[in-house]
Order: C-alpha cells, then sequence, then structure tokens
C-alpha cells in the first residue's frame, strides 16, 4: 500500500511541480506527518526530492527529474485526458484507483502532450450526474448533429454563430465565443462567452451553428469543470421557484426592473425580441403562486399570463371577483 501512495506522491509532484504538504495530504488522504516521511523514503531511495519549510515552501523535484512516455499521439492523449471519474465507477469504491492511473500517465506524457491534457480538462467535461438526481445512469442518446463543429471551434478557438429558438418559438441567431462542451448524463450542452456574460445552450436546441473566421482569446483563468459546478448549483437552487411566462406591454417592460428588481432585468435581458406591437414575451420567476398572482394583478392589462394555466385561472377568477365588487 504505501509504494503505491510514494508513487502516487512523485506523480503529484512531477505532474503539478511544487506543492506544500497539507495539499499533498489531502491528495493522498494521509496526515500530513506522513507526507514528510514519504518524502523522506523517496528522498533514501534516490529520488531528488526536496522540501522548503516556511512561506511559500513547499516539496518538489528536481528540474532535471523526467520520465516520459512516448507511445501516445496528441490525438490519444487528448482523448485520453477528456476523461472524468464517472459517477458509476466512484460507486464501486474504484475512483482513487482511476485517479491515481491518469496521474501515473500524465506524469509520463512529454510536455507538449501535457499541454494537450490541461487543453482538454477546459474544453471538455463529462458530468455523470442527472439534474436534481444522485446518481447518473448512462442514457445512449443520437449525437446533436453539430456537436462535431462545435468541437472543432473549441479545440480552435474561433467563433460561431448559432441559430436557435427560445421558449416562445423565436427564432434568434447569436454569434458567440464557444468555451467548453458538457455532457450531463448524456445530454451535451454548450458553454459560451459573448459580450453579457457566459451562457449555457442545450446542443439538441441548436438549429444551425456555422463556423466563423474570427479567433479569440480565452479568459484567463477560466474553468469549465469549476463553471459547470457553480451553474448546476444555480440552477438547482431555482428547481423550487414558481416560473411564469408573460406578455408584457412596452411600457410595463421599462419598468419591469423596477417593479421585480434583479429578476425582472434577468428576464428582460433572456427574452426574445418585441413583436410588432413592442410587446414582450419574458420568463420571470416567483417564489409562489400566490405571489405571481399578488405581482401580476398589480400589472393591470399591461401584462398576460401564457402559463402556467392555473395561474391564468386563477387571475381571472380574481379580476372577475373585483369586478363584482365594484359593480355593485
Amino acid at each position: 500500500m504505501r509504494a503505491d501512495r510514494l508513487l502516487s506522491l512523485l506523480m503529484l509532484l512531477q505532474t503539478r511541480g511544487k506543492l506544500n504538504a497539507e495539499t499533498l495530504a489531502e491528495e493522498l488522504e494521509v496526515s500530513v506527518r506522513t507526507v514528510y516521511r514519504d518524502t523522506e523514503a523517496l528522498a533514501m531511495a534516490g529520488v531528488p526530492v526536496y522540501a522548503e519549510r516556511g512561506p511559500g515552501g513547499g516539496i518538489a523535484l528536481l528540474d532535471e527529474y523526467s520520465t516520459r512516455l512516448n507511445g501516445l499521439s496528441t490525438a490519444e492523449a487528448r482523448a485520453l485526458f477528456m476523461l472524468s471519474l464517472p459517477g458509476p465507477l466512484l460507486q464501486l469504491g474504484i475512483g482513487a484507483e482511476l485517479k491515481a492511473a491518469l496521474l501515473k500517465l500524465s506524469a509520463a506524457l512529454p510536455e507538449e502532450q501535457r499541454r494537450e491534457q490541461e487543453a482538454a480538462r477546459q474544453r471538455i467535461h463529462l458530468d455523470p450526474f442527472g439534474w436534481g438526481a444522485a446518481a447518473g445512469g448512462p442514457r445512449i442518446d443520437e449525437a446533436p448533429p453539430h456537436l462535431g463543429l462545435l468541437q472543432r471551434a473549441i479545440w480552435q478557438d474561433q467563433r460561431v454563430e448559432l441559430r436557435y429558438q427560445t421558449i416562445f418559438g423565436l427564432q434568434l441567431e447569436l454569434a458567440v465565443e464557444p468555451l467548453g462542451l458538457v455532457s450531463k448524463a448524456s445530454e451535451w450542452h454548450l458553454v459560451a462567452s459573448r459580450q453579457t456574460g457566459l451562457r449555457v445552450f442545450r446542443a439538441a436546441e441548436l438549429l444551425e451553428v456555422r463556423l466563423l473566421n474570427e479567433p479569440f482569446e480565452r479568459p484567463a483563468g477560466f474553468s469549465l469543470s469549476a463553471f459547470w459546478d457553480a451553474y448546476c448549483r444555480e440552477v438547482e437552487a431555482e428547481r423550487g421557484l414558481y416560473w411564469v411566462e408573460l406578455r408584457v406591454s412596452p411600457a410595463l417592460a421599462r419598468e419591469l426592473p423596477l417593479r421585480l428588481g434583479e429578476r425582472g432585468r434577468a428576464a428582460l435581458k433572456n427574452g426574445g425580441a418585441p413583436d410588432e406591437r413592442g410587446w414582450h414575451a419574458v420568463r420571470v420567476p416567483f417564489d409562489s403562486l400566490e405571489q405571481a398572482r399578488e405581482r401580476i394583478l398589480s400589472f393591470g392589462g399591461a401584462a398576460v399570463v401564457l402559463s402556467p394555466q392555473p395561474l391564468a385561472l386563477s387571475l381571472a377568477d380574481y379580476a372577475e371577483q373585483i369586478r363584482a365588487v365594484y359593480r355593485a
């Protein structure tokens, strides 16, 4: 067991450079004292490892120490390190073994292929868990028709023009900078950047993808996996909200950020273009049906509920009650 741990320690130092003892202890799931004992064992075995105490210190290998694995092509190395740890393997308890195996392979790759490894991890992410599910069972789905073109654009850092359909049936075209592809429970999503920020598109809902001859620079420090984790937490938090689809008049659209705050601003930003009369189709979250009814009643005839139907019926009932009272 200790031999495996020593090899894992060696591979961590080779792939990631100088690391402090606390980080190594967390990665290896041992105590800090064990890390220092293992470091001494490596040194006694002839491995040129050293430890620096104090702020900015850590454990590292001498620069000239390295191994090489030259049997993998660039494409093979890229494909290998697109792998993450699938949920079923974690459930079987062999996630640590797979992680160690990938780490050893990474350490043995030439520097150029290590860069390919990092590029792959920043552009392709596999999330085995379904929305609101504890574990993801793999689904066999037909690949979206534009998946290959999106992958090409992501590897070449080229902008693309998307044509997609909104939830209100409008078809829009949008030029974006594709940063990564994420498969969540076998459903592909595109993470893209535009002037207003990052946005996620379901790949299966894209009607057309056109590669533009416009290279772009990826945001410094962007992490696809970190972004996706934060995005999923945000989506799951919103699952308990009561979503309402509305058509709002031009006057109400101007006041929506004042009436509903950040939710109103986000609804206008994410909604489609106004129709020929200037009315906007928007999707707004409320905390409950009761809150939605109270706020929308205050809009009078400047808002029309498209869905959900129970809310529309409840509004009609309240309006009829008010009308009856004032008629009397």
